[in-house]
């Protein structure tokens, strides 16, 4: 029989995927005010080039960008970040139809997970009406994708920033072991 251990903590990101006629700059202070202090955040990008799944809610010409956290969460909180992710949705978006989509994920030394109230085969229940989805794998040192792995996961540049978000972890959770102790 195994032992049971607590898991240690993760690392947070956030993929936001907005509508430009929202200042980014208030999306991130929302954002920062609910999840805590932003570390780093990647380049814009054009999203429309990948899917056009949001346009008929969100409209044309979506951008998208990735944001990492300080802090560590606890795996468990997961869900619950979801949930709050999606009520700032609607405070950001306001009476009108969603503009900005923010999608909660973590990262640890051997996955990278995301936050969905969609279930699917692949998507294991976590609670409160949300699932996890075990979308990059790191197998020969770096995250690689699945068959159902999103179109822009899958981009080198992505794949890069998780590799680099990864090494950021592993020096966290280094500090965090040895304060443990």
């Amino acid at each position: 029989m195994g032992t049971i251990k607590k898991h240690p903590p993760v690392q947070l990101f956030m993929a936001v995927t907005f509508n430009p006629v929202l200042p980014m700059e208030d999306i991130l202070a929302k954002i920062e005010q609910t999840f805590g202090p932003i570390e780093d955040k990647t380049s814009v990008f054009d999203f429309d080039a990948f899917t056009d799944y949001y346009e008929k809610e969100m409209g044309k010409g979506l951008k998208k960008f990735f944001v990492t956290f300080y802090d560590l969460i606890e795996p468990e909180d997961f869900p619950e970040i979801k949930v709050r992710s999606n009520q700032l949705e609607k405070e950001i978006s306001g009476q009108d139809k969603r503009k900005v989509n923010i999608d909660p994920g973590y990262l640890n030394l051997s996955k990278v997970v995301l936050a969905t109230t969609k279930d699917y085969s692949h998507r294991l229940y976590l609670g409160q009406g949300i699932f996890g989805d075990l979308h990059l794998v790191f197998i020969n040192k770096t995250f690689r994708q699945q068959p159902w792995t999103y179109p822009d996961y899958q981009q080198d540049w992505v794949i890069a920033f998780f590799n680099r978000l990864r090494t950021t972890y592993r020096e966290k959770l280094g500090e965090y072991l040895s304060q443990a102790i």
